[in-house]
């Protein structure tokens, strides 16, 4: 259950400080924050978790990691339920929150909510091919650097920053196509509260995600046979 909790608070977290920050802050041109600001406040969100509960549950925040991590020897798969139910029940918490502060504006209007999407919901009008190969890639690259970064040869102490920081530049090629998944409880969390199209995309931000985060497993133990 601690394990559990840490998972549930680091993916309430990601979700309020991410999606938090597109909701909240992007919405005002003169902040100036635009998609640059967005991908550093979710690269942040993984570092900050990363130092807070790396030491107890690992700070996966995301089921396609734990699904990766697992594929890549590094997880039991008697655990990987219990922390997916955790991080999408933390990721709703997160965009319940953020729903309740973001409402408390007059004339406040839901929109996407920040929810993932691709063709015409998609922020720079790209097709579901676009947008899965994206998907698929990123994850794909994220959890090469997870892997990397928390070998047990890799240098001692800086997995949170390079994690962070391998997420905000994911999110810095990836926000104008999908507005940047590579999370399926992140995903989730918003398009509950977006509700129809949010909806019914939903499964490609679970499938590519996953499938991305399963190769780089497949690939990081070909590359790296020795203990982990």
């Amino acid at each position: 259950m601690k394990k559990l909790t840490a998972e549930f608070i680091g993916t309430f977290w990601l979700v309020l400080g991410g999606a938090g920050s597109a909701v909240l802050a992007a919405a005002y041109p003169e902040l100036g924050i635009g998609f640059v600001g967005v991908s550093i406040a979710f690269g942040l969100t993984v570092l900050t978790m990363v130092y807070a509960i790396g030491h107890i549950s690992g700070a996966h925040l995301n089921p396609a990691v734990s699904v990766g991590l697992w594929i890549g020897g590094r997880f039991s798969i008697k655990e990987l339920p219990g922390y997916v139910l955790a991080q999408v029940l933390g990721g709703i918490a997160g965009a319940g929150v953020l729903y309740l502060i973001a409402s408390g504006k007059a004339g406040f209007e839901l929109g996407s909510f920040a929810s993932n999407g691709y063709g015409e919901h998609s922020p720079g009008g790209y097709s579901m091919l676009a947008a899965l190969v994206t998907e698929v890639v990123m994850t794909f690259m994220f959890l090469i650097i997870i892997l990397g970064a928390t070998h047990s040869k890799a240098p001692k102490g800086f997995a949170g920053l390079a994690i962070g920081l391998g997420l905000t530049l994911i999110h810095l090629i990836s926000i104008p196509v999908t507005n940047t998944s590579v999370n399926p409880a992140r995903s989730t969390s918003q398009a509950i509260f977006a509700g129809g199209w949010a909806i019914d995309q939903l499964w490609l931000f679970w499938l590519a995600p996953i499938v991305g985060a399963a190769l780089a497993g497949l690939a990081y133990k070909f590359m790296s046979p020795e203990e982990n």
